[in-house]
């Protein structure tokens, strides 16, 4: 309990500090590439539109005729109303309020009332995969060269619907993601009684750490294993396994801007074999316990600055490990950060119906850019990550 009451006064007093400035500065693009989770599948119904805003984009989501799930971006090329806000539905194309526009789940453009002839344009947009119950997005310069796997438990009886938990910080999502091999932090934090031992083993965008971690839980001292599986940047699956309860939580983080990111944590608790009555108990201990740590990290991350040489003690390996697997998914150093997280899709060439039937190609009149007309040599596109082979799903435990 003393610990505990620590832990709240400093909270507290993490919450009452002004923001340093600095900690808005951040040396990593705001988007690493890879796969980013933007909605679970519950949250697209069929015929409606979902609103979002992600990579510093304002983005929608529906399902097209076939049921499957798109993410373009939100506003139309004719005019530029956003399409999330009273945009519909129609024959599995999204229909814009303003003027009628119809867009189907390719993007393009399929009818424009009062057009001689439809216009070739379309909304930019983001590859999108479904499964494990949500609708995951791949940002990048090229076509993805790997794969999320499926999470089994996910969809499997033996596990209770998730308790989900979602919040917002100003911190870098590699700060969050290098969380889960901070040592140090799961004393002070989490309980345990000294730093945990870990494993670390890398594949390509595959990552995982294996350790142990022991605390105490409503007077019971708790001796649990954990595999944490990371796809990427974006998502993480960590089974918790012990002899009171076993939990697989998958972490999503997702950037929304320059400044901030999103963490969603979906916590998939074991229902007992003899006693599944007690579920929805468990759940509520689960929250009770769990939740209320994860806000005390956020204050946290939310007055941090990057370090980018941290000053690490020698049984801190995981922090420095973590950061050299995790470059490869930022851009080369001949791409610039703003333009290297749109993919080339996304680039909408909005037209008037006029300038479609009649404009022809035309010598560029600009004087020569600096930088933006480098010769071809210095403006090699950069590949993405290497195409590993992708891990066979690991079964519920």
């Amino acid at each position: 309990m003393r610990l505990r009451r620590g832990h709240d006064k400093a909270a507290a007093l993490l919450a009452a500090l002004p923001r340093d400035p600095r900690a808005d500065a951040y040396p990593m693009p705001a988007v690493p590439y890879g796969w980013y989770a933007v909605a679970r599948s519950a949250e697209l119904r069929p015929g409606e539109v979902l609103s979002l805003h992600y990579f510093g984009r304002a983005l929608i989501a529906f399902r097209g005729a076939d049921g499957r799930a798109a993410v373009r971006d939100a506003h139309c090329p004719h005019y530029g109303a956003h399409l999330g806000a009273g945009g519909k539905v129609v024959d599995g194309t999204v229909e814009c309020p303003f003027h009628g526009w119809r867009f189907g789940a390719d993007g393009r453009c399929v009818e424009a009332p009062f057009a001689v002839r439809t216009p070739k344009v379309s909304l930019g947009g983001l590859p999108v995969r479904e499964h494990s119950g949500l609708v995951l997005v791949y940002v990048g310069p090229d076509d993805p060269s790997w794969e999320v796997p499926e999470i089994p438990e996910t969809t499997s009886r033996d596990f209770a619907s998730p308790v989900d938990d979602t919040c917002r910080a100003r911190v870098h999502i590699q700060e969050m993601r290098e969380n889960i091999v901070d040592e140090s932090h799961f004393h002070f934090i989490h309980g345990q009684a000294e730093p945990p031992v870990q494993d670390w083993q890398v594949d390509g965008p595959f990552a995982e750490v294996r350790g142990r971690i022991r605390r105490r839980v409503l007077g019971r001292d708790i001796d649990n294993t954990f595999d944490a599986f990371m796809y990427g940047p974006g998502v993480m699956v960590v089974r918790t396994h012990g002899p009171v309860l076993s939990v697989t939580a998958v972490a999503l983080s997702t950037p929304v801007d320059d400044r901030t990111s999103e963490l969603r944590m979906l916590y998939y608790l074991r229902k007992p074999d003899r006693a599944r009555f007690l579920t929805p108990a468990l759940k509520l201990v689960f929250r009770a316990e769990a939740l209320g740590e994860v806000r005390e990290e956020v204050h946290i991350w939310d007055h941090k600055i990057h370090q980018p040489r941290p000053v690490l003690l020698p049984h801190e390996q995981g922090i420095r490990q973590l950061r050299c697997w995790y470059a490869q998914f930022y851009p080369s150093e001949t791409e610039t950060a703003p333009e290297a997280v749109t993919a080339p899709e996304t680039k909408t060439a909005a037209k008037t119906e006029t300038e479609i039937e009649t404009a022809k190609p035309a010598a560029s009149a600009r004087p020569p850019h600096p930088r933006r007309d480098r010769p071809s040599s210095d403006a090699a596109e950069p590949r993405p990550p290497r195409r590993p082979a992708t891990p066979e799903p690991t079964a519920a435990p």
